[in-house]
Parts: structure tokens; sequence; C-alpha cells
């Protein structure tokens, strides 16, 4: 998360606007994963690369509005410094969060409203979708206009598993994954309200991003319900606990206590 210069700037609307939803996001995941963990529907007892996985996820989420606030405050040097730092970090991000869902299917632990094979694709797709979203707002972080309207949109991405535990989602079945969509949504469209009251046009990235996002959401059912998507699920699970779960069938609730 690169700027164009090195100097130090005043803070402007734009700056506190871009922190504030900075923030925004990162108290909706932390208040989706805390409510998870109060509901005891999460523990301690997960595999040890489940910790790691959710230490770099969180990690990069601190990292995200830090870098907003160098940002904010005027400290261009630094946020410029630490930018490379955030290009290896999302990396991590799409790698260990493909590895996380993957180990999941395998375990035959995914949540029971969603089918297998769609959160396989689901979580697998969009996390990609936030990685190439990173990956230009990075190419294009001397077009400041761009490259902070890019990564909003690839940090949305990441609020999705957030409002997969804010949501009621046993009770949007078969709809699940289409609510979690429109929950994400809500932040690149903040920025797209914003900038039209501000300019009266929709700035080009936020339609690169939105496309995006909208791209990936239809390519889940259209890849989860095919052919290949369902050959792919069969060499994931094969030989696990998963491979006896039917890929396209909801799971049965857990058990109540």
């Amino acid at each position: 998360m690169a700027t164009l210069t090195g100097q130090r700037m005043p803070m402007s609307a734009e700056h506190r606007f871009f922190l504030t939803m900075a923030i925004g996001m990162a108290a909706t995941i932390a208040l989706g994963f805390s409510v998870q963990l109060a509901m005891g529907r999460s523990s301690f007892n997960a595999p040890f690369l489940v910790h790691v996985h959710a230490l770099v996820f969180f990690g990069w989420t601190a990292f995200y509005v830090l870098q907003n606030a160098l940002i904010a405050t005027g400290s261009v040097a630094l946020h410029r410094r630490l930018g490379w730092l955030g290009a290896v970090w999302a990396i991590a991000v799409v790698l260990l969060g493909i590895y996380t869902t993957v180990m999941m299917v395998r375990r035959g632990a995914t949540p029971f409203f969603f089918q297998p094979n769609y959160f396989l694709f689901m979580n697998s797709l969009t996390v990609s979708g936030f990685g190439g979203l990173t990956a230009a707002a990075i190419l294009m972080r001397r077009r400041t206009d761009w490259h902070r309207r890019l990564l909003l949109c690839a940090m949305a991405i990441l609020t999705g598993p957030a409002f997969g535990r804010l949501l009621p989602l046993p009770l949007l079945i078969p709809w699940a994954g289409w609510a979690v969509f429109v929950a994400v949504m809500i932040f690149p469209a903040l920025g797209i309200l914003r900038d039209l009251r501000r300019s009266g046009r929709v700035h080009p990235a936020y339609v690169w991003g939105v496309a995006t996002i909208v791209a990936i959401q239809i390519a889940i059912g259209l890849v989860a319900f095919s052919q290949p998507g369902l050959a792919v699920y069969r060499t994931v699970t094969q030989s696990t606990a998963g491979e006896h779960v039917p890929p396209l069938a909801f799971p049965p609730p857990p058990l109540m206590p």
C-alpha cells in the first residue's frame, strides 16, 4: 500500500472516510468472530493451522486499519515502507484461506447451511478475489484514488466470514451465500454513494471492484453445481471423511447439547 510521495500530508475528508470504513470493516470482523466465540460455536481446539489462519487474517485486518491511519495522519513515508509487507501478508491470507477451506471440506466439517461443494468454491473464489483486487491495488499504488478504492472492495470481501456468523444463515437456507454477498456489498455501496454525492459519478475503481465481487458470486454457483466442480470436490475429498459427504446436499444441523 504505497502512495505517490513520501512527504507528510494533512488529513483530508477522503482520508477520514477511508479510515472510518477500515475501522467499520474491522469492527464487523471482530464482532462476528467474538459473537461466535461467546456463543460457544468456536473453540481453541481447532487444528494448529486454523489458528495460524486466524492470526494471519486478523493481522491483515489490523494492518489494513494501520495503513489507513498512517495516511489519514500524514505518515505517508511509513505507509510506503510497510506497503510490501502488506503484499506478502495478503498472499498468506489467500493461501491459508484456501488451505483451511479444503481441510474443513476434507474433514466433513462444512457449516450445515452451505452445501459442501458450494462452500468449497465460495471460500476459495472469494479469497482469491480478495487477492486479485489487492494485487491490482498494489499495481495501481501511484494512482491513490484507484488504490484505496480497490483495497476497500478487497477488504469488503473479507467481511464475508464475519457476516456469516452475524446473520441468521440457518433461517436463510438455501440463500445463505447470497445473504452474505448482499451484506458484503454494503461497504462498496457506501463508497459509491459518497463519490456520487461529492462528484456526481461512480469512480471506475468501484466499477471494477464491484464487478469482480458480483462475477465471483455468480461463478460460485455455476462452478459448484457443474460436473468439473464436482470432479474437483471428489479429488479434494478422496480418501477422507469428506468423501462420504454428498457434495450438493445440506449437511444435517449439529445436535443440540
